[in-house]
């Protein structure tokens, strides 16, 4: 049984059952554990050899070498595409320190302009951060940075004198939410507060005036939409909506996330629960649940748990989904959800649920394997036999 699972501690919930270890298998996607130290060096001071959870596999500790300042509590803001950003003395840099395959003798570290502050804003405290594309080398890439608060900062990295275009959002439902880049739309994507509405911006017309998307839900639609085969299905799937709805409003706290299909294009908006477990006498233990949505070009909001062959995944890093074919066991339609303390798989199709004991993560992100790890110091690497190859 892998570490992963060793870590998982499993409570049977209403209408849920346990995943086994088949559906936490090695895959293409990882977590940072931490860093063991291994010296220092005059450009970063201590450094340590990166200690990585492959997604069903076992901590590793790879040869790649970063700075331990970036594992302490507030050492990044965001990550997206396996870049991670900093912030420090107003200058945010982009990194792939925490990518395996990328060298550290010459480590890509991208410094972007000085932010400027707009008035009655402020731009310490981060939401997240998004990017158009999978490198901020590449010339046409944008890089979002959504603030907590009205502010909203875009640039282009690769362009020669590149500047921030800092957008002022005036409607407070979009103050916490979290930033999405729409290949689809190419723009950036926000759902508000509530989940009633959308917001995108981008660097031409829409960037003083989004544009807006608000969202029909079921109720609102009637037999000759059809979306429901027959008045059966339609029933159903009301009484699950208005079932679920109720649970959320009773909740601690609700997120939501705008996720778009890397297959079909089609947007997802996931409304992510965590409340407390009635159930523990002693301690505290938190239910982790989700409510689904896809969006259509006219705002239907339809309650769905298929995701079209992909799965999702879900942590402070821009969130983004992967075929099932790229995850071992191949299962469509499954969460996969990291916060700062806690690690959790939701499959939709039947409600298997499965978290973890509370335990504390330095970088609390999803981050994309893009090449076979190698390990540290590990004899049996030479023949290749513990490297992780990637589909």
């Amino acid at each position: 049984m892998s570490l992963f699972l060793s870590r998982l501690s499993l409570s049977k919930l209403p209408l849920r059952r346990h995943l086994t270890a088949r559906s936490f298998s090695s895959s293409s996607i990882y977590y940072i554990v931490g860093a063991e130290p291994c010296g220092s060096s005059l450009k970063d001071g201590d450094i340590g050899n990166l200690k990585i959870h492959p997604l069903g596999g076992d901590d590793r500790i790879t040869e790649k070498k970063v700075p331990m300042n970036l594992l302490k509590e507030k050492g990044t803001i965001g990550a997206s595409h396996g870049w991670v950003a900093t912030l420090n003395n107003g200058v945010v840099r982009l990194q792939d320190d925490f990518d395996p395959s990328a060298s550290d003798i010459d480590p890509k570290r991208i410094s972007l302009p000085p932010l400027i502050t707009l008035p009655h804003c402020q731009t310490n405290i981060v939401t997240n951060v998004a990017m158009s594309s999978s490198s901020p080398k590449d010339e046409d890439c944008i890089v979002a940075i959504k603030f907590l608060g009205p502010q909203l900062s875009l640039c282009r990295p690769a362009q020669k004198n590149c500047k921030w275009t800092n957008i002022r959002i005036t409607d407070p439902g979009f103050f916490s939410s979290h930033v999405m880049y729409s290949k689809k739309n190419e723009m950036f994507s926000m759902p508000a507060s509530g989940g009633n509405y959308t917001g995108s911006w981008d660097l031409g017309r829409h960037r003083e005036q989004p544009k807006l998307q608000m969202l029909r839900y079921p109720e609102h639609l009637s037999l000759k939409d059809k979306r429901y085969a027959s008045i059966y299905e339609l029933a159903d799937s009301e009484l699950v909506r208005r079932v679920e709805l109720k649970f959320f409003d009773s909740c601690c706290s609700v997120e939501h996330y705008l996720v778009e299909s890397s297959q079909t294009g089609e947007t997802f908006m996931v409304k992510w629960m965590t409340d407390i477990n009635p159930s523990m006498k002693m301690g505290r233990d938190n239910w982790e649940h989700f409510h689904v949505l896809r969006l259509d070009n006219e705002g239907n909001a339809v309650y769905t748990k298929d995701f079209g062959g992909v799965c999702f995944f879900l942590s402070k890093a821009e969130p983004f989904c992967l075929t099932a074919a790229c995850l071992h066991d191949q299962r469509p339609n499954c969460i996969y959800h990291l916060s700062d303390n806690r690690i959790g798989v939701t499959c939709m199709d039947d409600q298997e649920y499965v978290t973890g004991a509370p335990i504390t993560l330095p970088v609390p992100y999803w981050f994309p394997l893009k090449q076979p790890i190698k390990s540290a110091a590990d004899p049996l690497n030479e023949k290749g036999l513990n490297d992780i190859v990637i589909d």
